[in-house]
């Protein structure tokens, strides 16, 4: 399992621009790449919708080694109701918890040297008081569960995760695959999980050979595949090869081809200034303003 990487979570976003401020300059992310469609995913990247949408990636360094965002905007859509299925991601970054200060974004310390804050859409981060690693600073996703034991068994057992803490205790444990890579924290939340509309996707990436065999896998062991093996293409780049499962709680959970994603995802060097004209051109805001309507809450 030593070859599979914990890639990047999706998040759905109502409001890219204050969403895109939050990522680049509270978090001190920068813009990885950026791309447009006209029509939904055929994996439902952007969720259960068919119209025009757009992906950015940001985070503190190249896909290759560092955990990052994927925000999905979906044009005429404002806002998500949020379930208490995501519960956070922490990173180690002193410097984005002076810039939340500067800033005057709201920020929580709940225990000494972590503050509490969120991005538009109310979507939790935590932020560990010490100096930004040279190393990948997101450190873990933590998730909702319902029976702790029954999820680590799938993420572990079939998944092939490692297991580096568990607390009985307190209803949590600690899983990877590596060392080096960002971790997924599994928290029980005491009752049923509800993903609300706002439910995200997290990613990984194997070698391709072995997407079959992880779809076999789930079939034989009666588990869900919300999206059987698929490519997916993106204009003028690779075509990446991909999986979508779903947990005992219904987490999303993509595994992706390695070697043709390592294409696709390579830093494109005109993806800030992508975004920033993608979110110049779209007027969907004033229309709504203009009409005396509101957008969508989905």
């Amino acid at each position: 399992m030593a070859a599979r990487r914990a890639l990047h979570f999706v998040f759905k976003v109502g409001d890219r621009a204050r969403t895109a401020r939050f990522y680049r300059e509270l978090l001190g992310m920068r813009v990885l790449r950026h791309e447009e469609f006209e029509e939904g995913c055929k994996a439902a990247c952007n969720g259960p919708y068919d119209g025009k949408w757009s992906k950015t990636m940001v985070g503190y360094g190249p896909e290759d080694n560092h955990f990052v965002a994927e925000l999905t905007y979906n044009y005429g859509i404002g806002e998500y109701r949020l379930g208490n299925d995501f519960l956070g991601i922490t990173l180690v970054s002193s410097q984005a918890v002076s810039n939340a200060k500067k800033m005057g974004w709201p920020l929580k310390e709940i225990t000494s040297g972590v503050f509490e804050t969120e991005a538009p859409g109310g979507y939790k981060f935590y932020l560990e008081d010490k100096e930004q690693p040279k190393k990948d600073p997101v450190w873990k996703v933590t998730l909702g569960v319902s029976d702790l034991q029954k999820s680590v068994s799938y993420w572990s057992g079939l998944l092939g995760m490692k297991i580096y803490e568990k607390d009985e205790e307190k209803q949590r444990a600690l899983l990877g695959y590596a060392d080096n890579q960002c971790k997924l924290e599994l928290k029980a939340v005491g009752g049923a999980v509800d993903h609300g509309t706002a439910f995200g996707r997290i990613a990984f990436s194997c070698p391709k050979a072995e997407l079959p065999n992880i779809e076999a896998l789930m079939k034989k062991e009666n588990q869900k595949i919300l999206t059987p093996l698929v490519s997916l293409d993106t204009p003028g780049k690779a075509t990446v090869q991909v999986v979508i499962l779903a947990d005992p709680d219904g987490h999303e959970i993509c595994f992706v081809g390695d070697e043709a994603f390592r294409e696709l995802s390579k830093v494109d060097p005109a993806g800030e200034k992508l975004l920033d004209d993608a979110m110049a051109a779209d007027k969907s805001d004033k229309w709504f303003a203009d009409h005396n309507m509101k957008k969508v809450s989905a």
